[in-house]
């Protein structure tokens, strides 16, 4: 048996953290670990929403759809499910990226957390400091930092 039994990875819909969602699911459905696929959101403002409504017009009371955070974990679902991964859930967060991983991993007694290398090699994320960066220090378990960038 893995001593990882669930294995978070954080998600935004980005192409770096879809790599990153690949190399949880494949290590999850090598280990028959579950897989929690997270992503963190920020509410828009009352008032940009009302501004949005307004420019739509009735369209914003017809029109309904998913929000970008359920976008990107139905994707990252997809994406886990190709990769063999079978023992799936997945949670959508408001707040910030390391608050919402960190909080997670904690809350539902994650072994593992995984996420991109995205932010690590840029002026801004060392000015700033990065996702995976920051999470390296606040995650209360293991991290793994999966290469997910071509060097850009």
């Amino acid at each position: 048996m893995s001593a990882y039994r669930t294995i978070l990875v954080g998600t935004d819909g980005s192409d770096s953290s879809f790599r990153a969602v690949d190399r949880a699911a494949a290590l999850a459905a090598a280990t028959g670990a579950t897989l929690l696929l997270a992503t963190a959101y920020n509410q828009m403002p009352e008032r940009q929403r009302l501004t949005a409504a307004d420019q739509l017009g009735d369209l914003a009371y017809k029109v309904q759809g998913s929000t970008p955070a359920e976008d990107a974990l139905r994707a990252a679902r997809e994406r886990a499910v190709a990769q063999g991964a079978t023992d799936i859930d997945q949670v959508a967060v408001e707040g910030d990226a390391v608050d919402v991983i960190a909080r997670i991993a904690r809350d539902r007694r994650a072994d593992l957390v995984v996420v991109g290398n995205r932010g690590l090699n840029s002026l801004a994320g060392r000015i700033l400091g990065s996702v995976p960066a920051n999470l390296s220090h606040r995650s209360p378990v293991d991290v793994l930092i999966v290469h997910t960038t071509d060097g850009k």
